[in-house]
């Protein structure tokens, strides 16, 4: 089936369209849905979600992530840039062969881009929502990665005790409080499980913390990323746990990441 329009012509209807919806980027955004439907029905379909306000990339069905395609589906939270940052990180305190667990996965992509640039790692995540791991399966299956459906690491397996060489955790972090002031992309499309951290922004993390221990090696790393004005309540929580604990920050993406290593190892 073609499109009624020329080519030219389409992509001048199509930025049109995303330019009077608010979209600021409504050139490229257009480029990539005319690069992802197939038909004319479907674009319409897809122009028509964009313009009410849905994630781009739920709406694609994608994203692009540390170098990587990300499949996504409506629901499901969409993976930030500033979450590479958290990646690279870990991909410098882990190496081939490392045990990595993703916990609060999402979509899987941290854990993906860590078993891709690490190579051969024994890959493990998990997540309390259905869609989310269904996503995370299709995601991490190519690298052989193992998805967990359940609260936190309540459904773990128990061989994983003290073996974890990388636990990385974006857990939510936004007080439930601001959640009416994210962006209605966020607040509307995303689901409050993977956005709301609880009354100081802390709850999930502070789980995360309490549990690392049952499941790094020694000498392994829990990383977290959270917001400037968190990581020093976060670092203590870590610290709590008898883990060496650092904070680093990339100014340019606006992330921050909080680093606690186990005794037994290099920090």
């Amino acid at each position: 089936m073609s499109f009624p329009l020329s080519p030219a012509q389409l992509t001048d209807h199509v930025t049109d369209r995303l330019r009077a919806a608010g979209c600021v980027f409504a050139e490229d955004e257009a480029r990539l849905l005319l690069s992802a439907a197939d038909r004319p029905d479907r674009l319409a379909e897809m122009l028509e979600l964009r313009c009410a306000g849905h994630p781009l990339e739920q709406v694609v069905g994608f994203a692009e992530f540390a170098g990587l395609r990300i499949a996504l589906t409506p629901g499901v939270f969409v993976p930030r840039r500033r979450s590479e940052f958290l990646v690279e990180r870990a991909v410098a305190l882990g190496a081939p062969g490392t045990v990595v667990l993703d916990l609060c996965c999402g979509s899987g992509a941290i854990g993906a881009a860590l078993a891709a640039r690490l190579g051969g790692v024994e890959l493990h995540a998990a997540d309390v929502d259905p869609a989310a791991v269904a996503c995370a399966r299709r995601n991490l299956a190519p690298y052989g990665g193992a998805v967990h459906l359940g609260d936190l690491d309540a459904p773990l397996p128990a061989d994983l005790r003290a073996r974890v060489g990388l636990l990385v955790a974006n857990a939510p972090y936004v007080p439930t409080g601001e959640i009416p002031l994210l962006p209605p992309e966020a607040r509307d499309h995303e689901p409050p499980v993977a956005l709301d951290g609880g009354a100081d922004g802390l709850a999930v993390q502070r789980r995360v913390a309490a549990a690392a221990p049952r499941w790094l090696a020694p000498g392994g790393h829990l990383l977290i990323e959270t917001s400037e004005r968190q990581a020093p309540a976060t670092a203590a929580l870590m610290s709590r746990q008898g883990l060496t604990v650092r904070i680093e920050q990339d100014e340019e993406r606006d992330a921050t990441v909080v680093i606690g290593s186990s005794p037994g190892g290099p920090s």
